[in-house]
């Protein structure tokens, strides 16, 4: 059912002459001992959070986010300390507390909620016991604590709470134990909760319903909420106010809506500029990214920490550190250290933002041929007798130099279809795979090397697929070696061919994985992956766990290759505006089951399937969402062990019929002109290279009638948006 966002509930309202503090820090300045020495990672950070308000700190991994969470409970790792400066919650100084005031304090005041609930909960423990020990730690006795944990699970809307109390922690889903882990989090009901990446692994729709949770709880009880996390567009949803930190200095703070509207550091630009933002296309543009890395913990810098990344820096900023300049915006003062704040804006781009015209005329080109071709491909598990179909009779296709993006919640079955395409599953019988027109056996054990070669792919985690062990040079060149027509010294030139096409400096070629990070990381996995001149390459989350900065480099780096070398890819992802960016044409999952497959800008641009409606109502953007255009999901995804009659998704589609979506199976329908009606240069280019094949809805409802639908519904939520001027579906889009 459609329902308003969390924007929409009553803020915690204390006026400004009333307002206390639930967190304040004040020339915050941390230290790591390494190798000997006092390494500065946080400097002279100050800010507050008042009460009721949820405050977002954003920027690059190890830029001190996590640090000032861990300062502010007062659980450092040993090497760490307080150099200078002062942190109160809630009226009380926590560098001065003794133990049994910090254990009161912990119990009772402050809670955060990590990135991974599977390693926050004790897997030997039922959610009961859980639950409860966070309720008896803040003194209620303990046959009290058990119902008040049943109140709990049911205030953070868990469907059947009693089973849920009765089940251990692998039992739940993602967003299940995220739910859990915010239970405990607000048992004591803390003036302070800390959310460190709390959705980073979450798929769209859990994420939202985790967010418009938060959002109303904290309107319910006025607690003041501290969100840190690298996705710049759940912060814009979720907070009020923002700090930009920068290897360990906050280097812009304002107002959330001021500070995306109009950023006034350049590294925020850059930041936003990251971003692959709705109509965006590796069509028509290239990211921005921002050149350089983070300097290292404790290094020594005269001027501005950012002068050796900042395309507006001159000698000025490389003599002199910019003070807090400080400028009145339209919600609020806005924060700078920036010498040259005022133009910003104006920062000059990294790469040229549109391609040029010869990459856009190879779009023009005749229909390319087919290279990978799926017909009914099914995948059953068999798990304690009971029999569990993961993919159910998927058809599709894969043209050379196409990107095919897989969409859906987690346990759709995009992996387990990925699996089966690469050989790693064996699928069921009446299953139908081909590679350039030609069978294509099973499983990988009982392809030839060329088959073998022609499928590769990209894992979400590097440091699960590279061996710690082994040098750069050495994972790439293993791959290499296995091909039959290189040795010795052309295995050499071939290794500086593809480190130079994946932009992986020479000087890393001698390193071990541990010693790089997260995007130098992913270049290494992409170039073993590239190693056999691959026909085909499946990206399974290449970049969730990675800096918008980095992301913009590793979409930019696959774009380039693609369109260098004309490899196809299957590409998975959870975010929504990444898949938009990349992919070509794009294939929606639900319960194993093919529910929407079409042109990127069709898709996108409608009619959609309702489950494809719902998905990309549920992404939040740098603008908000505009007021009611949400659409919640009832209940959770179905067993794949017991599926709905019928539709599979009738259960809980918002737009269910009747008894017709109950009983019968929907037959895929064309959506007719739904290219044309996106309005896009990108799908006028993918019917011309013969990539704008049809656009499918599997669905009861008329393609018409579901266009006229969600044409209606936005057009009432823009309504909406329009009569209520708090909403952030009013914020101006940002200039830069």
């Amino acid at each position: 059912m459609n329902g308003p966002p969390p924007s929409s509930f009553p803020a915690f309202d204390v006026s400004k002459s009333d307002r206390t503090d639930a967190l304040t820090v004040v020339g915050l300045t941390v230290t790591y001992r390494m190798r000997g020495r006092d390494r500065e990672v946080l400097q002279d950070v100050s800010f507050r959070v008042w009460r009721g308000e949820a405050y977002g700190l954003v920027g690059e991994s190890g830029c001190g986010k996590s640090t000032v969470a861990m300062a502010a409970l007062r659980y450092l790792p040993r090497n760490g300390k307080v150099k200078a400066g002062k942190i109160v919650i809630a009226g009380a100084d926590v560098n001065k507390l003794d133990a049994d005031a910090l254990r009161t304090m912990r119990a009772n005041t402050i809670s955060m909620v990590y990135q991974d609930p599977g390693r926050a909960l004790n897997p030997s423990l039922t959610i009961a016991r859980q639950v409860s020990e966070a309720f008896e730690a803040a003194g209620v006795a303990t046959g009290e604590a058990l119902q008040r944990s049943l109140e709990m699970l049911q205030r953070v809307r868990i469907a059947s709470p009693e089973r849920v109390m009765d089940s251990y922690p692998h039992q739940l889903s993602g967003g299940m134990q995220q739910r859990v882990v915010i239970a405990m989090a607000l048992a004591s009901n803390p003036a302070l909760l800390i959310l460190d990446e709390p959705t980073t692994g979450l798929d769209a729709t859990v994420e939202a319903e985790v967010l418009d949770l938060v959002a109303q709880l904290r309107a319910e009880l006025g607690t003041a909420v501290l969100f840190i996390s690298h996705n710049l567009a759940v912060i814009g949803r979720m907070c009020e106010r923002v700090g930009v930190l920068y290897a360990g200095k906050l280097v812009e703070e304002g107002a959330t809506q001021d500070v995306f509207t109009r950023p006034r550091h350049p590294y925020t630009v850059g930041l936003l500029r990251c971003l692959p933002t709705t109509g965006r296309s590796k069509d028509t543009e290239r990211l921005d990214t921002i050149a350089g890395g983070l300097p290292s913990p404790g290094s020594v810098t005269q001027g501005c920490i950012y002068a050796e990344r900042c395309r507006l820096a001159d000698d000025r900023c490389r003599r002199e550190a910019p003070p807090p300049y400080r400028v009145s915006a339209a919600h609020g003062d806005q924060m700078s250290r920036c010498h040259y704040h005022e133009r910003a804006v104006e920062l000059p781009r990294a790469l040229a933002q549109a391609l040029p015209e010869h990459s856009l005329a190879a779009a023009d080109e005749n229909p390319r041929e087919l290279v990978l071709r799926a017909e009914n491909l099914s995948k059953t598990f068999h798990v304690s007798s009971t029999a569990l179909r993961a993919v159910d009779k998927v058809s599709l296709d894969l043209a050379a130099g196409e990107t095919l993006g897989l969409v859906g919640e987690s346990g759709s079955g995009k992996t387990t279809l990925a699996k089966l395409m690469l050989g790693l599953l064996t699928p069921d019988a009446g299953s139908v795979l081909e590679l350039d027109g030609a069978p294509l056996a099973a499983r990988v054990t009982r392809r030839n090397d060329e088959q073998v070669k022609s499928l590769q792919i990209v894992f979400q985690n590097p440091d699960s697929a590279l061996n710690r062990a082994h040098s750069v040079k050495r994972l790439i060149g293993r791959a290499l070696s296995r091909l039959a027509a290189l040795r010795g010294a052309a295995i050499d030139e071939r290794l500086a061919t593809l480190t130079a096409a994946v932009r992986l400096p020479e000087r890393y070629l001698g390193s071990r994985t541990r010693q790089l990070s997260g995007g130098l990381k992913q270049r290494v996995a992409i170039a073993r992956a590239f190693a056999g001149e691959p026909r085909v390459v499946v990206c399974d989350e290449p970049t969730s766990a990675l800096d918008v900065s980095v992301q913009a480099a590793i979409l930019n780096l696959l774009a380039d290759l693609q369109h260098e070398r004309g490899v196809s890819y299957v590409f998975i992802s959870h975010d929504l505006h990444v898949v938009r960016y990349l992919s070509d044409r794009i294939a929606v999952l639900y319960l194993g089951r093919l529910l929407e497959i079409g042109p990127a800008a069709a898709v996108f641009g409608g009619p959609q399937h309702p489950y494809t409606e719902a998905l990309l109502s549920s992404v939040p953007t740098l603008e908000g969402h505009a007021s009611g255009a949400r659409i919640r999901l009832s209940g959770d995804l179905p067993s794949a062990a017991s599926p709905p009659s019928g539709c599979v998704f009738h259960t809980r589609c918002p737009r269910k019929l009747g008894a017709i979506c109950e009983q019968q199976d929907p037959p895929f329908a064309d959506a007719a002109d739904s290219a044309d009606s996106a309005g896009s240069a990108g799908s006028a280019r993918e019917a011309a290279n013969g990539m704008g094949r049809k656009h499918l809805i599997r669905c009861h409802i008329p393609a018409e009638e579901l266009r006229a639908l969600q044409t209606a519904s936005r057009d009432q939520a823009s309504d909406v948006a329009r009569d209520n001027p708090a909403s952030p579906a009013n914020g101006a889009r940002r200039d830069s």
